[in-house]
């Protein structure tokens, strides 16, 4: 990796990271690069709340926030970052005024846009890397295509029910698939916790390996989950996890696989 410059941490950052910083792994250059990273979150919902809230806990330099709709009562049962005083505020907003209140060196942006294939380029090329934390087929395909185009790493995740998903993608890769490699457009079911319901923990786990996984991207420690799909089994509490390849025949990757 790259060496990190102009990151220096002060003293009360070394105060405040300071278990990070004991961890052989990420050590004072993992910090740096975290205060060095900007992520872009799209979708603030059950999984992208608590993404947001340990990586701005975490120490990442800046949070882009992404989401075009407003808080509503039935998100607080499982949107950990927001209170009743926030129903009707745009979620973006919402849940940058959390991340400051948390962490106030952590630049939270918000967003307030949906995301379509018109926008997410313009804001993926400004960015370290990009969570995936919406519950949108449409959307997280254009995510992925913009990703692929700008060769931005990306942190997919899904939860419905009592079930959840976890992966990474990153075209810096040659051997790594794209989301478009997994799954097709045409058939898609619309599973979305509104209509099928989703337990509030469930979303918190999911949401928090996809955290996990982002720092490990962001800092180049341990093996992150590229070319694997983490399955989790909330019902029976059993994870296993997938290999999966790249599709040579992908329209989206191929070029650059």
């Amino acid at each position: 990796m790259e060496p990190i410059t102009g990151k220096t941490l002060t003293d009360q950052e070394l105060l405040r990271y300071s278990r990070h910083i004991m961890l052989p792994e990420l050590d004072i250059e993992g910090q740096q690069r975290l205060k060095a990273a900007k992520v872009l979150i799209v979708g603030l919902g059950g999984l992208g709340c608590p993404v947001a809230m340990y990586l701005a806990a975490a120490g990442v330099g800046e949070l882009l926030l992404m989401d075009f709709d407003q808080v509503e009562l039935t998100n607080l049962q499982r949107q950990i970052a927001y209170n009743q005083s926030a129903i009707g505020k745009p979620k973006a907003e919402a849940l940058a005024e959390t991340l400051r209140g948390m962490n106030s060196d952590c630049v939270a942006t918000p967003i307030v846009e949906k995301a379509s294939q018109d926008n997410l380029l313009q804001w993926i090329t400004t960015a370290d890397l990009v969570i995936d934390a919406t519950d949108n087929f449409a959307v997280r395909f254009a995510i992925n295509t913009a990703c692929v185009q700008a060769m931005c790493p990306l942190v997919s995740g899904a939860a419905i029910g009592l079930q959840g998903q976890v992966t990474v993608f990153d075209s810096r890769q040659p051997a790594s698939p794209c989301y478009r490699c997994l799954y097709s457009p045409e058939g898609e079911d619309q599973l979305r916790c509104a209509e099928t319901g989703v337990l509030g923990p469930m979303v918190g786990l999911v949401g928090t390996i996809q955290a996990i996984e982002a720092i490990k991207v962001i800092t180049g420690i341990g093996e992150p989950l590229l070319g694997k799909l983490l399955l989790v089994d909330g019902k029976v509490m059993e994870f296993r996890t997938i290999k999966m390849a790249a599709d040579p025949a992908c329209p989206v990757c191929a070029d650059s696989c």
